[in-house]
């Protein structure tokens, strides 16, 4: 049987030869959680628990390094781990949407929006016209909160 993979010849060293499926299979379904690295987890956890107004879910096991789990509604989660991060937390572009993110399914954006007014945590809203706005947490991670 002939393979269905075909290998890719890049200057990248993280995709040479990497096979392309020629027949896909859906395997892929839906995300489950999303991992931040976080510098200080007090901070990174007023932001989430009292700007966003997510719960710690009990379930996180000890991992030998602090962190917390957020269940959101849908089942997804969002993992913080107080962990170094190599990425630049500065420098960033402005507009999150133009920079590595998340979208999150999200009610209430305006007043989620006067919530981020009131903290002084600045965000940005779409540029597409869609009902979004992206914001970064403390640590620089951008979520994508769009309107449902």
């Amino acid at each position: 049987m002939a393979s269905s993979f075909i290998a890719v010849h890049s200057t990248s060293k993280t995709a040479k030869n990497a096979p392309i499926n020629l027949n896909p299979v859906p395997a892929l379904q839906h995300i489950l959680h999303v991992t931040w690295l976080v510098a200080d987890l007090p901070r990174a956890r007023a932001f989430y628990e009292g700007i966003l107004g997510l719960a710690p879910d009990p379930a996180r096991p000890d991992l030998g390094f602090a962190g917390v789990w957020y269940t959101l509604p849908g089942g997804q989660q969002i993992h913080l781990m107080a962990l170094p991060n190599p990425d630049p937390t500065t420098g960033r572009v402005t507009h999150g949407g133009r920079d590595r993110h998340v979208a999150v399914a999200a009610t209430g954006l305006n007043e989620l929006a006067a919530t981020l007014e009131r903290a002084g945590v600045d965000f940005t809203r779409s540029r597409s016209g869609r009902g979004a706005l992206f914001v970064r947490d403390p640590d620089g991670n951008t979520l994508e909160l769009v309107e449902i």
